[in-house]
């Protein structure tokens, strides 16, 4: 349904641990926007909801509601250097109009 990357585990993991919250599930959010783009947003969070999804990616437990599910089917975490020293979350999603996969190198 939603992976993470190695990296974004990582990362997540250090969030956690910093925040002093080690422990709690990763809710992640998607909510289309009126040109169909796909906004996202993600916390972390104890709460326990009828319907949410609950999947494990390379160690961290994520939660999705029942309005975010088929937004986020195929969706991949990354984290990421998009300019030199600034590191960002990126959601790699199929359902998302302005989403380009990245090309496979050719060998």
């Amino acid at each position: 349904m939603i992976t993470v990357t190695a990296a974004a585990a990582e990362q997540i993991r250090n969030s956690a641990q910093q925040g002093k919250i080690e422990g709690l599930p990763l809710r992640i959010a998607a909510q289309r926007q009126t040109d169909g783009a796909i906004h996202y947003g993600m916390g972390f969070d104890d709460s326990k909801v009828d319907g949410d999804t609950r999947v494990t990616s390379e160690g961290v437990e994520l939660v999705v509601a029942p309005t975010s599910t088929e937004l986020l089917r195929g969706t991949v975490i990354d984290y990421v250097e998009l300019d030199p020293g600034k590191f960002e979350f990126i959601f790699m999603n199929p359902n998302d109009p302005n989403y380009t996969a990245p090309e496979e190198n050719k060998g």
